[in-house]
């Protein structure tokens, strides 16, 4: 009996994580919790060269959200200790947040989201089951390094977007915020730093998943 509840549980978790896995990477994410940024700034009308920058830009920003949701989620499935388990949970859904917000940009720049949104899905939920596996310790350092890579993106992010697309910048900054609040949490919870081939194979990836998203 105990085996067919165990065999129950992870088949939910399976199905749960396969429900959430087709959610975020085709529908659209709905509502967010946290409110829009970008809801009391002009929406200002952009020449079409900046209209596309910030099309490009917040297409990438999307495609983060993405790869968020799939990394932690893929680190809470396999974290031993419970509190770090909900406490990934939890930070995923602040990132659904920052999908929602970054989707509902590109609908007003009458944009689109990326055509490989499945697979950086995929391979970015992969990638966080490999750094759950390696230990708690470890998964709260890949959180930290991840987070310290995105913040230095968004600030990259707030220096190329135009200077007129006020909505844009908006989301972008609060997005930067919580980031940076996810990389002190997994410091203060004992995150232990990652080796820097680690560190320089995830700036190599994440910079393939920019380029290719800017445009596809």
């Amino acid at each position: 009996m105990t085996q067919q509840l165990r065999n129950i549980t992870v088949l939910d978790r399976f199905l749960g994580e396969t429900s959430h896995f087709l959610a975020t990477a085709f529908a659209d994410p709905g509502a967010p919790d946290a409110a829009y940024p970008g809801k009391d700034c002009a929406d200002s009308a952009l020449p079409s060269s900046e209209r596309a920058l910030s099309e490009g830009l917040m297409r990438i920003n999307h495609t983060g959200e993405i790869a968020a949701q799939a990394l932690y989620r893929g680190q809470a499935a396999v974290a031993s200790d419970l509190s770090q388990r909900q406490a990934l949970l939890t930070a995923a859904a602040e990132e659904q947040d920052h999908l929602c917000w970054c989707q509902q940009r590109l609908t007003e720049l009458e944009g689109r989201k990326s055509h490989l949104a499945p697979a950086w899905y995929m391979g970015s939920f992969l990638i966080g089951l490999a750094a759950g596996l390696a230990g708690d310790r470890w998964s709260l350092g890949f959180v930290e390094e991840t987070e310290v890579q995105v913040s230095a993106h968004l600030d990259s992010h707030l220096e190329r977007l135009p200077a007129a697309d006020h909505r844009s910048r908006a989301v972008v900054a609060q997005m930067r915020k919580d980031e940076a609040r996810h990389a002190e949490m997994a410091r203060a919870a004992g995150a232990r730093p990652l080796p820097k081939i680690v560190q320089k194979t995830m700036t190599q990836i994440a910079n393939v998943m920019r380029l290719v998203s800017f445009r596809i």
